[in-house]
């Protein structure tokens, strides 16, 4: 999924060229990943056709391994997409590439948006690289049945707290949602934690550098940040004191048999939440752009909960957000444009948010999105509720800094080793240091 070095020596041959993806002068092409979106923006695409006659919208999806895969390739060989639906983790390497088309000309205000997310595109140069699409935060999914059963109601499991020494009552709670082959839970005598049969928690792997759906809750509710500055950070802080305290203990909760180990991961075929719909986790956190996976399950209800409260009193999750960009060498670059201005516009977000799929960037196309949920039966209070109360909750930004292909080359096995095979946590040091050699060259 990463960019690597033979596409910034290739891309003088790629830009050369020019010409982009083939189509004609009419025609804009936009390329996204995520199949349950496709139905939504193909009827943005019918609104944006009728206000601009003459030009169409053709859309391709692709799985998202794929999606990076051909994307990369595509800049190599310039076949390249107008518009493509971009991601925080690749935008610092897309914009170093340059590879992007600057956006200042869209006149997207900021304000029109949930707070931060337009913010998180502009580049170290001060150019805007992506217009805001949505938005999406992290809370716990749990199976009703099982919590009810270990005697835990939903105003409790609201109202959990952790701290890197005991675990507070998140980790009582996880706990006593852990049960194993013989009927005994994970906080009553004789539990075994080598023959599990429901995990408290399920894993959705390491969290290589950012730790999304796995441990960031825990760091930033801690006080822990990526690096020194909110964007464009050269000073990465995994050797902190706290982050490693914290990461020690989360992933002592797999020594311990609550959470599940890291051998039962695997993005494709077994992640968290084909672990909670399987019956052998009894909760997952995860992101706002899985509510209706869960809610989907057969055979098994779910509800959702908080993020636990931490040691600076307040409940975090990360607030990501997608944009949509275009292309340096975009073959429609004026059709482009307007077609991700219209992407942005109340009017087609309002009509994603009627979806019920994505939480979109604008205050009404979220407002849409909720009352999309609602109709479906659906509370994301878990999910919109940190975005809108700044007293107890603290989001955070995805972290946006150079070279974050290899800031994942160097976390991801590093994160794996101590999380599976036990290896220090004080390791950290030396990958730290390694990291930051790097964005300081």
């Amino acid at each position: 999924m990463a960019l690597t070095g033979a596409l910034a020596l290739s891309l003088t041959a790629g830009c050369a060229r020019g010409a982009g993806p083939g189509g004609d002068a009419g025609t804009v092409t936009y390329w996204l990943w995520d199949a349950n979106q496709l139905p939504a923006y193909q009827a943005c695409a019918k609104g944006f056709e009728k206000e601009n006659p003459g030009l169409k919208v053709k859309i391709t999806q692709m799985g998202w391994g794929d999606y990076w895969t051909k994307l990369t390739a595509s800049f190599i060989a310039g076949t390249q997409p107008d518009v493509f639906t971009d991601h925080i983790q690749k935008f610092g390497q897309f914009a170093d590439l340059k590879v992007l088309e600057p956006l200042d000309d869209l006149g997207i205000d900021e304000s029109a948006y949930q707070p931060g997310l337009a913010a998180n595109w502009v580049g170290q140069d001060g150019h805007r690289y992506g217009a805001p699409k949505d938005w999406d935060t992290v809370a716990l999914f749990y199976n009703q049945k099982m919590a009810a059963s270990a005697g835990l109601t939903a105003q409790e499991l609201n109202s959990l707290s952790w701290n890197p020494r005991d675990g507070g009552t998140f980790e009582k709670a996880i706990a006593h949602l852990t049960v194993d082959v013989d009927g005994r839970r994970g906080d009553e005598p004789g539990f075994d934690r080598h023959h599990v049969k429901v995990y408290g928690l399920a894993t959705a792997g390491a969290g290589d550098g950012d730790g999304q759906t796995q441990w960031s809750p825990f760091t930033a509710s801690a006080g822990w940040t990526y690096t020194e500055k909110k964007r464009w950070g050269t000073d990465y802080q995994y050797d902190s004191k706290t982050f490693q305290s914290v990461v020690d203990w989360y992933f002592g909760l797999a020594k311990k048999g609550y959470l599940a180990p890291l051998t039962d991961y695997s993005a494709g075929a077994n992640p968290a939440n084909a672990q909670v719909a399987a019956g052998r986790a009894a909760a997952a956190f995860d992101g706002a752009w899985m509510i209706s996976t869960y809610y989907g399950f057969k055979g098994v209800k779910v509800g959702t909960a908080f993020t636990p409260a931490g040691p600076t009193g307040k409940r975090a999750t990360m607030m990501n957000g997608l944009a949509d960009s275009v292309t340096k060498n975009a073959r429609n670059k004026e059709g482009a444009k307007k077609w991700v201005r219209y992407l942005a516009s109340d009017a087609c977000q309002r009509t994603v948010g009627g979806y019920g799929i994505v939480f979109p960037a604008t205050p009404d196309g979220t407002k849409a999105a909720v009352a999309a949920y609602e109709k479906k039966g659906i509370d994301v209070t878990a999910f919109t509720e940190p975005v809108a109360d700044k007293k107890d909750f603290a989001t955070f930004s995805y972290p946006i800094t150079n070279n974050a292909a290899d800031v994942l080359a160097l976390m991801q096995p590093a994160m794996q080793d101590i999380y599976g095979n036990g290896r220090s946590v004080s390791s950290l040091d030396e990958t730290n240091d390694q990291i930051n050699l790097i964005l300081s060259q």
